[in-house]
């Protein structure tokens, strides 16, 4: 696997994602239990009863609501035809999907729900938007440093010889970069400003390893340099992945 590098975005308001991640919408609780009344849901009807209710027009019922013969469970949300809707609307019964939409939630309650939610069990507003958005969204953000990607960008293999030649001249931050990544350091806006002096030095001295070397990592202090300035001027950490 490779190593990331990538900045503390929600450290600056000037990230364009700082409001829908830190928006909460939807926790999912795996037992609704005291919370039904909010919970979201689907309803269902079981295959048997389906069966059952529309005997032998099962077949055609399949056909003109265009349902997959082998589902295991009928959603009444996909049976397109008016009619066959409201007459298996009687048989269905409630799925919970656990879901349960914070706007919805009466604040008397919102302490409740919120400690019987899992840590890991939330949407946020950023979660919600799509692939296109987000990227969307990435292009447009002054802390976007690898080129309109985003905040988050390649500084190479774990064998990556980079550390050690920061490690011959000095250069602690790079050359932490792998304990770093075992670690889960967060580096400071001070060390970014290190980062930067050492990313002048390392141009300096790359050569002295030659052509390869100089093609080879090149790119990455430029990155280095872009996300450091980023930290800088926009006041966040950064750390590597």
């Amino acid at each position: 696997m490779g190593v990331s590098i990538a900045v503390c975005e929600l450290d600056s308001d000037s990230a364009l994602c700082k409001v829908g991640k830190t928006t909460l919408l939807k926790v999912n609780l795996r037992d609704v239990t005291g919370f039904e009344d909010l919970a979201e849901f689907d309803l269902v009807v079981p295959i048997s009863q389906a069966k059952l209710v529309l005997g032998a027009d099962w077949e055609a019922f399949l056909k003109r609501n265009r349902l997959d013969p082998e589902m295991e469970t009928l959603y009444l949300d996909k049976v397109k035809n008016e009619a066959d809707r409201q007459l298996l609307t009687a048989e269905s019964q409630k799925l919970y999907t656990g879901w349960v939409s914070l706007d919805k939630v009466p604040a008397e309650r919102k302490a409740a729900l919120m400690e019987k939610a899992g840590a890991d069990d939330r949407l946020t507003g950023w979660d919600m938007l799509s692939f296109d958005e987000m990227g969307a969204t990435c292009g447009k953000c002054p802390l976007s440093w690898d080129e309109g990607r985003g905040c988050m960008g390649t500084f190479g293999p774990e064998n990556s010889a980079l550390p050690g030649i920061a490690q011959k001249h000095g250069c602690v931050i790079v050359a932490s970069v792998p304990s770093s990544v075992q670690s889960r350091r967060l580096f400071t806006v001070e060390d970014a400003s290190k980062l930067l002096e050492e990313v002048r030095l390392l141009r300096e001295k790359l050569p002295d390893e030659g052509k390869v070397m100089v093609r080879r990592y090149s790119g990455v202090l430029d990155r280095l340099e872009k996300m450091g300035n980023v930290c800088v001027t926009y006041g966040t950490r950064f750390y590597f992945l």
